[in-house]
């Protein structure tokens, strides 16, 4: 039983790791290209996904790009209108 658990454990934290990798942008991974920790994460099981939470994701402080707002949320457009 612990060896099932194990293994779905494992092989749920590839999965998000996997999907992390491919909804990053490729400016803001560190360390190397996300090409290559997409292939580390899927090719070494435990260590690349390790790895990619460690070392390869976005930092936190990593400025996001502009998220498009409401209109009313938009102080440029508020400006306009006066």
């Amino acid at each position: 039983m612990i060896r099932v658990l194990l293994i779905v454990a494992v092989v749920m934290l590839t999965v998000y790791c996997v999907v992390e990798v491919a909804q990053s942008r490729a400016g803001q991974v560190r360390a190397m290209p996300r090409w290559l920790w997409a292939f580390l994460v899927i090719c070494a099981p435990v260590v690349g996904p390790l790895s990619w939470l460690f070392f390869g994701r976005p930092s936190a402080g990593t400025p996001s790009p502009r998220v498009a707002k409401a209109p009313d949320d938009d102080e440029d457009f508020l400006r306009g209108l006066r």
